[in-house]
Protein backbone atom coordinates (compact mmCIF):
# COMPACT_ATOMS: atom_id res chain seq x y z
CA UNK A 1 0.00 0.00 0.00
CA UNK A 2 1.41 3.68 -0.69
CA UNK A 3 0.96 6.13 1.42
CA UNK A 4 -0.89 9.72 0.37
CA UNK A 5 2.16 11.39 0.80
CA UNK A 6 3.58 9.05 -1.68
CA UNK A 7 0.29 8.96 -4.14
CA UNK A 8 0.60 12.91 -3.91
CA UNK A 9 4.38 12.69 -5.31
CA UNK A 10 3.94 10.29 -7.74
CA UNK A 11 0.73 12.26 -9.08
CA UNK A 12 2.63 14.83 -9.15
CA UNK A 13 5.33 13.28 -10.82
CA UNK A 14 2.86 11.95 -13.30
CA UNK A 15 1.46 15.62 -13.90
CA UNK A 16 5.15 17.36 -14.49
CA UNK A 17 5.39 13.75 -16.80
CA UNK A 18 2.40 14.69 -19.03
CA UNK A 19 3.52 18.09 -19.21
CA UNK A 20 6.65 17.76 -20.28
CA UNK A 21 5.61 14.89 -22.63
CA UNK A 22 3.39 17.29 -24.51
CA UNK A 23 6.49 20.53 -24.32
CA UNK A 24 8.52 17.36 -25.98
CA UNK A 25 5.72 16.35 -28.56
CA UNK A 26 5.26 20.21 -29.69
CA UNK A 27 9.15 20.75 -29.52
CA UNK A 28 9.18 17.74 -32.18
CA UNK A 29 6.73 19.61 -34.29
CA UNK A 30 8.18 21.01 -37.48
CA UNK A 31 8.42 24.36 -38.57
CA UNK A 32 5.97 25.58 -41.38
CA UNK A 33 7.24 25.58 -45.27
CA UNK A 34 8.57 29.21 -45.63
CA UNK A 35 6.39 30.50 -48.62
CA UNK A 36 7.55 30.97 -52.58
CA UNK A 37 10.39 32.92 -53.09
CA UNK A 38 9.15 36.35 -55.03
CA UNK A 39 12.18 35.98 -56.99
CA UNK A 40 11.03 32.48 -58.11
CA UNK A 41 6.98 33.38 -58.47
CA UNK A 42 8.93 36.24 -60.93
CA UNK A 43 11.37 33.86 -62.97
CA UNK A 44 8.61 31.36 -64.00
CA UNK A 45 5.10 30.63 -63.99
CA UNK A 46 2.64 27.68 -63.60
CA UNK A 47 1.62 25.50 -66.77
CA UNK A 48 -1.54 26.46 -68.52
CA UNK A 49 -4.04 23.80 -68.74
CA UNK A 50 -3.72 23.45 -72.28
CA UNK A 51 -1.82 25.01 -74.78
CA UNK A 52 -4.62 26.88 -77.07
CA UNK A 53 -3.96 28.62 -80.56
CA UNK A 54 -6.71 30.64 -81.87
CA UNK A 55 -5.34 28.73 -85.64
CA UNK A 56 -6.88 25.44 -84.12
CA UNK A 57 -9.49 25.48 -81.72
CA UNK A 58 -9.27 22.33 -79.33
CA UNK A 59 -13.00 20.32 -79.81
CA UNK A 60 -13.45 16.73 -78.50
CA UNK A 61 -14.01 15.35 -81.71
CA UNK A 62 -10.41 16.34 -83.37
CA UNK A 63 -8.69 15.04 -79.82
CA UNK A 64 -10.36 11.88 -80.51
CA UNK A 65 -9.05 11.87 -83.94
CA UNK A 66 -5.73 12.78 -83.09
CA UNK A 67 -5.17 10.22 -80.89
CA UNK A 68 -6.24 7.80 -83.41
CA UNK A 69 -4.06 8.96 -85.74
CA UNK A 70 -0.90 9.29 -83.03
CA UNK A 71 -0.82 5.36 -82.11
CA UNK A 72 -1.66 4.71 -86.41
CA UNK A 73 1.27 2.86 -87.82
CA UNK A 74 -0.85 2.75 -91.42
CA UNK A 75 0.17 6.31 -91.74
CA UNK A 76 4.12 5.24 -92.49
CA UNK A 77 5.17 3.52 -95.66
CA UNK A 78 5.73 -0.03 -94.23
CA UNK A 79 2.79 0.39 -91.40
CA UNK A 80 5.32 -0.14 -88.82
CA UNK A 81 5.95 3.48 -87.12
CA UNK A 82 4.00 6.08 -85.86
CA UNK A 83 4.32 8.99 -83.70
CA UNK A 84 3.98 7.29 -80.80
CA UNK A 85 7.11 5.05 -82.24
CA UNK A 86 9.56 7.70 -81.39
CA UNK A 87 7.66 9.67 -79.00
CA UNK A 88 6.16 7.40 -76.77
CA UNK A 89 3.41 8.72 -74.22
CA UNK A 90 3.84 6.19 -71.83
CA UNK A 91 7.18 7.40 -71.40
CA UNK A 92 7.42 10.98 -71.08
CA UNK A 93 6.97 11.37 -74.76
CA UNK A 94 10.32 9.77 -75.63
CA UNK A 95 12.19 6.60 -76.51
CA UNK A 96 14.92 6.50 -74.23
CA UNK A 97 17.51 6.41 -77.21
CA UNK A 98 20.27 8.79 -78.72
CA UNK A 99 18.70 9.09 -82.13
CA UNK A 100 15.73 6.85 -83.29
CA UNK A 101 15.07 4.18 -86.13
CA UNK A 102 12.52 5.17 -88.39
CA UNK A 103 11.91 2.97 -91.94
CA UNK A 104 13.96 0.65 -92.46
CA UNK A 105 15.72 1.10 -89.08
CA UNK A 106 17.80 3.62 -90.42
CA UNK A 107 18.77 6.71 -87.42
CA UNK A 108 17.63 9.93 -87.15
CA UNK A 109 20.78 12.73 -86.85
CA UNK A 110 18.86 13.82 -83.76
CA UNK A 111 17.68 12.99 -80.50
CA UNK A 112 13.36 12.86 -80.53
CA UNK A 113 12.82 15.44 -77.99
CA UNK A 114 9.22 14.99 -75.97
CA UNK A 115 5.71 15.75 -77.31
CA UNK A 116 5.10 16.86 -73.59
CA UNK A 117 4.51 20.59 -72.69
CA UNK A 118 5.73 21.04 -76.19
CA UNK A 119 2.87 22.94 -77.71
CA UNK A 120 3.36 25.76 -76.18
CA UNK A 121 6.75 26.38 -76.97
CA UNK A 122 8.29 28.91 -79.58
CA UNK A 123 8.71 25.93 -82.61
CA UNK A 124 8.85 22.41 -83.24
CA UNK A 125 12.30 20.60 -83.68
CA UNK A 126 15.59 21.25 -82.21
CA UNK A 127 16.68 23.85 -85.42
CA UNK A 128 12.83 25.33 -84.84
CA UNK A 129 12.00 24.76 -88.26
CA UNK A 130 8.60 24.25 -87.86
CA UNK A 131 6.26 26.73 -86.09
CA UNK A 132 3.55 24.42 -84.33
CA UNK A 133 2.74 21.27 -83.35
CA UNK A 134 0.30 21.23 -86.80
CA UNK A 135 3.39 21.80 -88.81
CA UNK A 136 5.62 19.83 -87.04
CA UNK A 137 3.29 16.76 -87.01
CA UNK A 138 3.53 16.98 -91.27
CA UNK A 139 6.94 16.60 -91.37
CA UNK A 140 8.01 12.58 -90.06
CA UNK A 141 4.94 11.48 -92.02
CA UNK A 142 7.19 12.13 -95.02
CA UNK A 143 10.74 11.93 -94.31
CA UNK A 144 12.17 9.28 -95.91
CA UNK A 145 14.62 8.41 -92.47
CA UNK A 146 10.83 8.59 -90.14
CA UNK A 147 7.65 7.40 -91.54
CA UNK A 148 8.87 7.58 -95.39
CA UNK A 149 5.52 8.16 -97.11
CA UNK A 150 6.30 9.21 -100.55
CA UNK A 151 3.64 12.26 -100.61
CA UNK A 152 0.43 14.07 -98.85
CA UNK A 153 -1.64 12.14 -101.52
CA UNK A 154 -0.09 8.75 -100.26
CA UNK A 155 -1.28 9.34 -96.95
CA UNK A 156 -4.82 10.53 -97.79
CA UNK A 157 -5.04 7.53 -100.00
CA UNK A 158 -5.10 5.87 -97.10
CA UNK A 159 -7.03 7.84 -94.46
CA UNK A 160 -9.91 7.62 -97.10
CA UNK A 161 -9.28 3.75 -97.35
CA UNK A 162 -10.39 3.30 -93.60
CA UNK A 163 -14.25 4.19 -93.53
CA UNK A 164 -14.07 5.16 -90.12
CA UNK A 165 -11.77 7.43 -90.64
CA UNK A 166 -13.69 9.41 -93.32
CA UNK A 167 -16.71 9.37 -90.99
CA UNK A 168 -14.73 10.35 -87.93
CA UNK A 169 -12.77 13.50 -90.51
CA UNK A 170 -16.35 14.59 -91.16
CA UNK A 171 -17.38 14.95 -87.49
CA UNK A 172 -13.94 16.63 -86.49
CA UNK A 173 -14.37 18.96 -89.81
CA UNK A 174 -18.20 19.60 -89.88
CA UNK A 175 -19.21 22.28 -92.96
CA UNK A 176 -16.21 21.09 -95.09
CA UNK A 177 -16.98 19.53 -98.38
CA UNK A 178 -13.86 17.22 -98.31
CA UNK A 179 -12.56 16.93 -94.83
CA UNK A 180 -9.82 14.49 -95.22
CA UNK A 181 -7.39 17.00 -95.71
CA UNK A 182 -3.36 16.73 -95.14
CA UNK A 183 -4.20 20.30 -93.08
CA UNK A 184 -7.27 18.53 -91.00
CA UNK A 185 -4.54 15.81 -90.43
CA UNK A 186 -2.05 17.54 -88.44
CA UNK A 187 -5.10 20.00 -86.89
CA UNK A 188 -6.02 16.68 -85.65
CA UNK A 189 -2.70 15.63 -84.22
CA UNK A 190 -1.86 18.44 -83.12
CA UNK A 191 -5.30 19.19 -81.01
CA UNK A 192 -4.45 15.77 -79.28
CA UNK A 193 -0.82 17.14 -78.77
CA UNK A 194 -1.54 20.54 -77.15
CA UNK A 195 -3.46 18.31 -74.05
CA UNK A 196 -0.49 16.61 -73.12
CA UNK A 197 0.50 19.09 -70.27
CA UNK A 198 2.36 17.48 -67.15
CA UNK A 199 2.17 19.53 -64.32
CA UNK A 200 4.41 18.75 -61.24
CA UNK A 201 4.59 20.08 -57.27
CA UNK A 202 6.44 23.19 -58.62
CA UNK A 203 3.01 24.48 -59.54
CA UNK A 204 1.90 24.55 -56.65
CA UNK A 205 4.60 25.83 -55.58
CA UNK A 206 4.35 28.59 -57.98
CA UNK A 207 0.88 28.76 -57.15
CA UNK A 208 1.69 29.80 -53.14
CA UNK A 209 2.22 26.33 -51.69
CA UNK A 210 5.91 26.38 -50.22
CA UNK A 211 5.64 23.08 -48.62
CA UNK A 212 5.55 21.83 -52.37
CA UNK A 213 8.91 21.71 -52.80
CA UNK A 214 11.89 20.18 -50.23
CA UNK A 215 14.48 22.25 -48.70
CA UNK A 216 17.28 20.49 -50.94
CA UNK A 217 14.98 21.21 -53.96
CA UNK A 218 14.74 25.08 -53.20
CA UNK A 219 18.08 25.34 -52.33
CA UNK A 220 18.81 23.67 -55.96
CA UNK A 221 16.31 26.48 -57.45
CA UNK A 222 18.25 28.98 -56.07
CA UNK A 223 21.79 27.75 -57.73
CA UNK A 224 19.88 27.12 -60.62
CA UNK A 225 19.49 30.66 -60.77
CA UNK A 226 22.51 31.98 -59.32
CA UNK A 227 24.95 29.52 -61.59
CA UNK A 228 23.02 31.16 -64.92
CA UNK A 229 20.73 28.47 -65.71
CA UNK A 230 17.72 31.13 -65.82
CA UNK A 231 20.05 32.85 -68.82
CA UNK A 232 17.94 30.64 -71.02
CA UNK A 233 16.04 28.20 -69.03
CA UNK A 234 13.07 30.56 -67.68
CA UNK A 235 9.26 30.64 -68.05
CA UNK A 236 6.43 28.17 -67.07
CA UNK A 237 8.56 25.17 -69.58
CA UNK A 238 12.06 26.55 -68.48
CA UNK A 239 13.05 26.53 -72.06
CA UNK A 240 11.56 26.17 -75.43
CA UNK A 241 11.00 30.14 -75.60
CA UNK A 242 14.45 31.19 -77.80
CA UNK A 243 17.30 29.73 -79.68
CA UNK A 244 20.29 29.85 -78.15
CA UNK A 245 24.52 28.49 -79.49
CA UNK A 246 25.29 25.13 -78.19
CA UNK A 247 28.92 26.08 -76.84
CA UNK A 248 28.28 29.51 -76.41
CA UNK A 249 31.76 29.65 -73.95
CA UNK A 250 33.98 26.74 -75.19
CA UNK A 251 32.97 25.34 -78.86
CA UNK A 252 30.66 22.30 -78.40
CA UNK A 253 32.02 18.98 -80.47
CA UNK A 254 29.70 18.23 -82.84
CA UNK A 255 29.08 18.95 -86.54
CA UNK A 256 25.52 19.56 -86.70
CA UNK A 257 25.04 23.59 -87.64
CA UNK A 258 21.60 24.19 -86.25
CA UNK A 259 19.58 26.66 -87.47
CA UNK A 260 21.49 28.39 -89.74
CA UNK A 261 20.88 24.75 -92.12
CA UNK A 262 17.10 26.03 -91.99
CA UNK A 263 17.58 29.92 -92.27
CA UNK A 264 20.75 29.97 -94.02
CA UNK A 265 22.41 32.55 -91.72
CA UNK A 266 25.79 31.81 -90.71
CA UNK A 267 25.56 33.71 -87.88
CA UNK A 268 22.96 31.14 -86.33
CA UNK A 269 25.32 28.16 -86.98
CA UNK A 270 25.30 25.58 -83.86
CA UNK A 271 22.37 27.55 -82.55
CA UNK A 272 19.30 25.26 -81.53
CA UNK A 273 15.94 25.90 -79.70
CA UNK A 274 16.51 25.46 -75.83
CA UNK A 275 14.48 22.42 -75.04
CA UNK A 276 12.35 22.94 -71.92
CA UNK A 277 13.13 21.47 -68.57
CA UNK A 278 9.66 19.50 -67.69
CA UNK A 279 10.10 16.28 -66.88
CA UNK A 280 13.93 16.73 -67.45
CA UNK A 281 14.88 13.46 -65.06
CA UNK A 282 12.59 11.45 -67.07
CA UNK A 283 13.40 12.35 -70.87
CA UNK A 284 17.03 11.13 -71.12
CA UNK A 285 19.57 10.94 -73.05
CA UNK A 286 19.94 14.43 -73.36
CA UNK A 287 21.59 17.41 -75.73
CA UNK A 288 20.72 17.24 -79.37
CA UNK A 289 22.73 14.52 -80.34
CA UNK A 290 21.58 12.41 -77.46
CA UNK A 291 25.32 11.94 -76.29
CA UNK A 292 24.56 12.28 -72.48
CA UNK A 293 23.02 9.51 -70.69
CA UNK A 294 23.35 11.33 -66.95
CA UNK A 295 21.32 14.62 -65.82
CA UNK A 296 24.31 15.08 -63.69
CA UNK A 297 26.73 14.78 -66.26
CA UNK A 298 24.36 17.14 -68.05
CA UNK A 299 24.37 20.10 -65.35
CA UNK A 300 28.44 19.65 -65.69
CA UNK A 301 28.47 19.54 -69.34
CA UNK A 302 26.02 22.78 -69.61
CA UNK A 303 28.23 24.81 -66.74
CA UNK A 304 31.28 23.90 -68.87
CA UNK A 305 29.97 25.06 -72.38
CA UNK A 306 27.56 27.60 -72.05
CA UNK A 307 28.35 29.05 -68.84
CA UNK A 308 32.31 28.49 -68.37
CA UNK A 309 31.75 27.49 -65.24
CA UNK A 310 32.68 24.25 -63.11
CA UNK A 311 29.90 23.34 -61.05
CA UNK A 312 30.37 21.52 -58.03
CA UNK A 313 29.54 18.27 -57.08
CA UNK A 314 27.16 19.32 -54.21
CA UNK A 315 25.74 22.75 -56.59
CA UNK A 316 25.05 20.02 -59.18
CA UNK A 317 23.42 17.36 -56.64
CA UNK A 318 20.72 20.16 -55.34
CA UNK A 319 20.14 21.12 -59.14
CA UNK A 320 19.63 17.86 -59.96
CA UNK A 321 17.13 17.58 -56.97
CA UNK A 322 15.13 20.52 -58.17
CA UNK A 323 14.72 19.21 -61.75
CA UNK A 324 13.32 16.38 -60.20
CA UNK A 325 10.44 18.31 -59.52
CA UNK A 326 9.74 19.46 -62.56
CA UNK A 327 8.54 15.97 -62.92
CA UNK A 328 4.46 15.30 -63.51
CA UNK A 329 1.77 13.34 -63.28
CA UNK A 330 1.30 11.21 -66.88
CA UNK A 331 -2.30 11.37 -68.11
CA UNK A 332 -2.84 8.10 -68.29
CA UNK A 333 -6.52 7.91 -68.85
CA UNK A 334 -5.96 10.51 -71.57
CA UNK A 335 -2.89 8.70 -73.83
CA UNK A 336 -4.92 5.37 -73.49
CA UNK A 337 -3.79 3.58 -76.53
CA UNK A 338 -7.26 3.63 -78.36
CA UNK A 339 -9.12 1.24 -80.52
CA UNK A 340 -8.51 1.85 -84.21
CA UNK A 341 -10.71 2.06 -87.25
CA UNK A 342 -10.57 -1.28 -89.41
CA UNK A 343 -8.78 -1.09 -92.77
CA UNK A 344 -11.31 -0.97 -95.32
CA UNK A 345 -10.50 -3.17 -98.54
CA UNK A 346 -8.67 -0.94 -100.89
CA UNK A 347 -6.10 0.10 -97.80
CA UNK A 348 -2.25 -0.40 -99.33
CA UNK A 349 -0.24 -3.02 -98.47
CA UNK A 350 2.79 -2.57 -96.32
CA UNK A 351 5.60 -1.31 -98.29
CA UNK A 352 9.25 -2.26 -96.99
CA UNK A 353 10.82 -0.95 -99.90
Amino acid sequence: MFSSGSSKIIGGAAGLALVLGIVGCGGTEEAPAPPPNPRHVAMFAPLPEVMESPANPITEEKVDLGRKLYYDTRLSKNQDVSCNTCHLLDNWGVDGKPTSAGHKGQLGPRNSPTVYNAAGQIAQFWDGREPDVEAQAKGPILNPVEMAMPSEEAVLRVVESIPGYVEEFAVAFPGQANPVTYDNLAKAIGAFERKLVTPSRFDAYLKGDGSALTATERRGLDKFIDVGCTTCHMGPYLGGNLYQKMGLVEPYPSEDEGRSAVTGNEAEKYFFKVPGLRNVAKTGPYLHDGSIDSLEEVVRIMGRYQLGKTIKPDEVMDIVAFLGALTGDLPMDYIKQPELPPSGPDTPAPDPS
